[in-house]
């Protein structure tokens, strides 16, 4: 069975290359390879979530959920070199291009790789940055989107972007209800860009 970019340990050969994408106006190059999301170029959700939502640069802890080869986690630490960057995935492989994409930027000291369960429970996040993995299903899509947004500091932001065929409308309403209020700050392309906003608020629960 071929492996799907959310398989824990892929078992596709692992075949490098590179790739080039500009990020805030900086030029970068990835090293990608089979088993992880989008390996052949920066994917047009990540672009245009990088795009519409504001460049961080006030220092503090981020996350790049779902992280891949890690274009956002990388850009992040360079564009605010204040901050802490965890860089979550289930994929081994892409946890490992990661890191070696973050050395290559020069961020590797302020990039974590991380598994879920690596992940210290007393970490906090001031932002998280997501093109989240729409297609594990709905039930382990909330699941994982409570489980992180749940560790949100106070008055942090989440910038997600997915698809509008893919339930942007419906994640936005469902996110709401849960406690967190979600606008859409921007449509391109047929995606939603979309702003969660952490409450000092107990959420509803899941």
């Amino acid at each position: 069975m071929a492996d799907h970019f959310f398989t824990a340990e892929p078992t596709s050969a692992d075949v490098r290359r590179t790739v080039s994408a500009r990020i805030w106006g900086r030029e970068y190059t990835f090293t990608t390879s089979s088993g992880v999301f989008s390996r052949d170029r920066l994917d047009l959700g990540t672009s245009i979530l990088l795009r519409e939502a504001p460049v961080p640069t006030t220092g503090g802890t981020y996350l790049d959920l779902g992280t891949g080869y890690g274009p956002i986690a990388c850009a992040l630490a360079v564009e605010d070199p204040k901050a802490q960057v965890w860089a979550v995935d289930v994929n081994t492989r892409a946890l490992e291009l990661t890191a070696e994409n973050a050395k290559a930027a020069g961020v590797s000291n302020r990039v974590h790789p991380a598994l879920v369960e690596d992940v210290p429970e007393d970490v906090r996040f001031d932002q998280i940055w997501s093109n989240p993995a729409i297609h594990i299903g709905k039930p382990e899509l909330h699941k994982m989107l409570l489980h992180w947004l749940a560790r949100l500091a106070p008055g942090g932001v989440g910038w997600f972007v997915v698809g509008k065929n893919l339930g942007a409308d419906s994640l936005q309403r469902w996110l709401t209800e849960q406690g967190y209020p979600c606008e859409r700050i921007a449509s391109a392309k047929s995606f939603r860009v979309l702003r969660v906003t952490a409450t000092n608020e107990d959420p509803a629960p899941s």
